[in-house]
């Protein structure tokens, strides 16, 4: 079915385009019957009006969406602030839009092209499992930014831009210091392996155990609660709450939760389960936000460069958009943090 223009609501309703485009402004000069008439017939249509063709002639819009998936995470909050610093310094303006956790992002940003001139998108967080067919269906450059595409094959295309860690071997970082540590049952908080991020994090978990030639203990590996905001601090309590309630939890001696605020949350399911940390019970998250360094015990952490991460997505976007440069694939080094929520193994436990 083709799309309905401004054209064929004016045609419909007998009028100019000029006169639909009065009644969508909402301008005085219009006669109200006819203001009605318009709007019926707009309702009925489903036409979705571009705000931005409507103030062509007035201005030459310069607009960058930034969808975000799972903007509970607190990790996000940094991000999007650097990019709204820089997408107004360059003269842009910005469009944020949460798509909920149901939602393809790539579908909302086509429905958004629809409603804006854009000139660019960002997508931060989500699922990477678009096939090219559909990112073509994109008329502007767009950039992933924080998603696990790191070793998927459309790391290697040259129609967008990504920017990411590499979780795979940032989470096998991690999962070695806990083990230097002489933990062996080291129980993993991530999310499912349809989820990209969360199954480069458990694959590197496992690694960490085959290099060193140990079993991996299939049992610790937890995932979190669909029902919830996937990375929120009430999923790492519920999570973590029923883990220590299992025969696997009675094992444990640490805890990796592939999110910060997965980990806070883990904490207070540890501490309430009248155990100590790191005495009883090591706590790790990955991200690096604020929130992990005045936590009580500080929190130790794969922490991510959020603000060259930030700089990085939104100067690369407007670069290719001014045509200055290609698309690139672009991976940041992430630092491992020791804080006070981790420490060497101290009670006795089942071992290879």
């Amino acid at each position: 079915m083709a799309e309905i223009t401004i054209k064929d609501i004016a045609k419909q309703c007998g009028v100019g385009v000029s006169t639909v485009s009065r009644a969508l402004n909402n301008h005085p000069d219009i006669n109200q019957e006819t203001r009605r008439k318009i709007m019926e017939v707009i309702e009925e249509t489903g036409f979705i009006p571009n705000n931005s063709a409507r103030n062509l002639k007035r201005t030459d819009a310069k607009c960058i969406a930034v969808l975000i998936k799972g903007i509970t995470n607190p990790f996000f909050s940094n991000m999007i602030q650097i990019i709204e610093e820089e997408t107004q310094r360059n003269k842009y303006a910005l469009v944020l839009r949460h798509v909920e956790s149901h939602e393809d992002e790539v579908d909302v940003a086509l429905e958004l092209e629809k409603e804006k001139r854009l000139r660019g998108i960002v997508f931060l967080g989500g699922r990477f499992n678009h096939s090219e067919e559909k990112l073509a269906k994109l008329n502007v450059p767009f950039i992933f930014s924080t998603i696990g595409v790191a070793g998927l094959d459309h790391a290697a295309k040259a129609e967008f831009s990504n920017i990411a860690v590499d979780d795979r071997l940032e989470s096998r970082k991690m999962t070695e210091y806990l083990i230097s540590l002489g933990h062996r049952n080291i129980a993993i908080i991530a999310e499912r392996p349809e989820n990209p991020i969360g199954r480069l994090r458990v694959e590197g978990y496992r690694e960490a155990y085959q290099r060193q030639h140990m079993t991996v203990p299939e049992e610790m590996i937890c995932y979190v609660q669909e029902e919830m905001n996937h990375y929120s601090m009430e999923n790492g309590y519920v999570t973590v709450r029923k883990l220590l309630e299992s025969e696997a939890g009675e094992k444990m001696t640490a805890i990796y939760a592939s999110s910060d605020a997965l980990a806070i949350g883990a904490c207070r399911a540890v501490l309430e389960a009248g155990k100590r940390i790191p005495e009883d019970i090591s706590v790790a998250g990955y991200d690096g936000i604020e929130i992990g360094e005045y936590y009580n015990p500080k929190l130790t952490t794969i922490k991510q460069p959020v603000e060259m991460m930030a700089k990085k997505t939104i100067g690369l976007l407007l670069d290719v958009i001014a045509g200055r440069e290609e698309h690139q694939q672009i991976i940041f080094p992430a630092e491992l943090v020791v804080r006070e929520s981790t420490g060497p193994v101290t009670k006795l436990c089942g071992s290879d």
